[in-house]
């Protein structure tokens, strides 16, 4: 009966372990799209992520293909939709290649990053 139970409890622990895994802020879509080439000037990106983020302990960053940082950025979470968040930059990117970096806590205080590029022509 011993090997029965120490199954189960192994079966149990590893489910509880997806469990925890699922439960982080994913990014799930971009606007503009991951390696997508828009048409600038280009001044508000939009993210969405997998579920809700914390603002206060989340920042998204925007910087040149160069690693130089895009400055006077605001970041705001859609209050209607608490999974998308809007950054918008104090002056219009011109063309270029940038990257866009983020990290966030979600609201069940998971953290979790990621960057992507785009290009504006």
């Amino acid at each position: 009966m011993r090997p029965i139970v120490f199954v189960a409890s192994l079966a149990l622990l590893s489910l509880s372990w997806a469990g925890a895994a699922l439960a982080h802020a994913h990014q799930q879509s971009a606007d503009p799209a991951v390696g997508s080439e828009v048409t600038g000037p280009l001044s508000v990106l939009h993210l969405t992520f997998s579920e809700g983020i914390v603002p206060d302990l989340s920042g998204v960053s925007v910087e040149t293909a160069a690693g130089a940082a895009i400055g006077s950025q605001t970041l705001a979470v859609d209050p209607g939709q608490p999974t998308r968040v809007t950054l918008t930059l104090a002056t219009p990117l011109p063309a270029g290649v940038y990257r866009v970096k983020w990290h966030v806590v979600s609201v069940d205080t998971h953290k979790t990053q990621g960057d992507y590029s785009f290009t504006v022509k």
